[in-house]
């Protein structure tokens, strides 16, 4: 019985692909298509642009396939392409994570060094550092809570990218900007004659 029953299984497999190939498959297709907007949705055009250009690409090649009456092929195609479109999905799914933990850090780093700055300006105002030294620490501050301010609403728009380019080079400059009010406290509070008691 186990003698025939291994030829048996191979002809039915055989009958049911030659039948599976005699007309489109249009099922696998549909499924492929679902599959390639799931991962549109997900954002892999712009997270996994490589596995969902492959996923699209396949799923073209099968619409191509149907038109030159190459079912077989459209069938191989299809699924394929519904199979890059969940790996486009879940590499979107894991790229726009990483991308959110970039933005977040890249803000909270910049509103960091904004705090300090603020903290140092505030010192140097206290020990009547003059007002044009402080005046380019001022608008640094002022030109950074706007572009913070910017940053969080892409990063609340999920434009993780966008968020990282407002903030672009900023910290250096907030950096920078806080030595030169460092600078100056430190010029100051040597001048200032000792108490005596």
């Amino acid at each position: 019985m186990s003698r025939l029953f291994v030829p048996l299984c191979a002809i039915t497999c055989a009958v049911a692909l030659t039948v599976a190939c005699s007309a489109p498959p249009q099922k696998e297709i549909d499924r492929a298509q679902q599959a390639v907007d799931a991962a549109r949705a997900a954002g892999a055009e712009q997270y996994a642009p490589d596995s969902f250009a492959e996923a699209t690409a396949a799923l073209q090649q099968s619409h191509d396939a149907v038109n030159q009456r190459d079912y077989r092929l459209a069938l191989s195609r299809a699924v394929d392409a519904s199979d890059r479109a969940q790996e486009a999905a879940r590499a979107a799914a894991d790229n726009k994570a990483k991308a959110r933990g970039q933005g977040e850090a890249a803000v909270n780093a910049v509103n960091a060094s904004v705090m300090h700055l603020q903290a140092r300006v505030k010192v140097a105002e206290e020990i009547r550092v003059p007002t044009r030294e402080l005046a380019p620490a001022r608008a640094t501050l002022k030109e950074s809570e706007a572009a913070l301010q910017k940053a969080r609403a892409l990063l609340a728009a999920e434009n993780y990218a966008g968020a990282i380019k407002a903030i672009s080079g900023l910290d250096s400059r907030i950096r920078s900007e806080t030595h030169v009010v460092e600078a100056a406290i430190t010029l100051r509070t040597a001048r200032r004659p000792v108490k005596k008691r």
